[in-house]
């Protein structure tokens, strides 16, 4: 068992130092490929962020219930993603940024643009919108926040809404991430050019061993036939002709003698 093991490595490893050079030269091409793609395809995006405080204040003869009221807020965080998202808070904000530099394109585009996210059992989230210009992206963040802070009021029946930060404008892009592109490249390139080595050897039918022929197909050997090279073939036929004409040099000479 473990010789047949053994000779499964090594054919992999024969297989590969085979087809090295084709393994180097479709890794370099992909590389090159992925490489163009983030620097000249893609377009950078940007991100900016608000964040918003769900808190409902409550009196003072009250206070004694600060706990409860504070897992209720947080809970309705949950819901509140649902809201900030819905076409109600969206039509609004939409109708303000449509005329903006890398505007998404449409309401839905603009929804998913949009991601919301915050810790567990904290008050605050926070809402990050991404965009093909940084101060778009900025924009659309506050004006998100700011629509939802009046909707909440009348869809929700509370006021327990502020918004704690502002998004500011962040021109370092956060997409395409070029050097993580690179390395895909470099490993995709890599795995392709082993996976066509192995397509090639598996779909290749050319005898390479006298031992295919005798121990795999059973045949029985009657002799081989060693390639030449061509250049070896020149040079016999010209140690040939230079014997040819040394030998009828000597035989002219030994007839005149004579």
């Amino acid at each position: 068992m473990e010789s047949e093991q053994t000779i499964s490595v090594m054919q992999i490893i024969g297989i590969l130092r085979k087809h090295i050079k084709a393994i180097f030269g479709t890794t370099i091409v992909v590389t090159i490929a992925a490489i163009f793609l983030t620097f000249f395809v893609m377009t950078p995006k940007y991100s900016a962020t608000t964040q918003i405080l769900v808190n409902r204040k409550l009196s003072d003869d009250m206070q004694s219930a600060q706990f409860q009221q504070v897992q209720a807020d947080v809970q309705m965080i949950s819901t509140y993603k649902d809201i900030i998202t819905s076409p109600t808070v969206l039509r609004d904000v939409n109708k303000q940024v449509s005329g903006y530099p890398g505007y998404p394109g449409s309401m839905s585009a603009l929804k998913d643009s949009l991601s919301i996210s915050n810790s567990q059992n904290s008050q605050v989230f926070s809402v990050t919108a991404k965009s093909t210009d940084a101060g778009t992206a900025a924009a659309i963040a506050n004006s998100t926040a700011k629509v939802f802070k009046k909707k909440v009021v009348k869809i929700m029946s509370v006021n327990n809404v502020s918004i704690v930060s502002e998004a500011a404008t962040n021109t370092k892009p956060v997409s395409p991430r070029k050097t993580l592109n690179i390395l895909i490249g470099l490993v995709l390139g890599v795995i392709l050019g082993i996976a066509l080595a192995f397509i090639r050897e598996l779909t290749d039918r050319t005898v390479t061993t006298e031992s295919f022929l005798t121990d795999d197909l059973g045949l029985t050997s009657l002799g081989t036939v060693t390639e030449i090279d061509q250049k070896d073939i020149e040079k016999t036929v010209e140690h040939k002709k230079l014997q040819t004409k040394l030998n009828e040099n000597n035989s002219a000479r030994n007839h005149r003698r004579v």
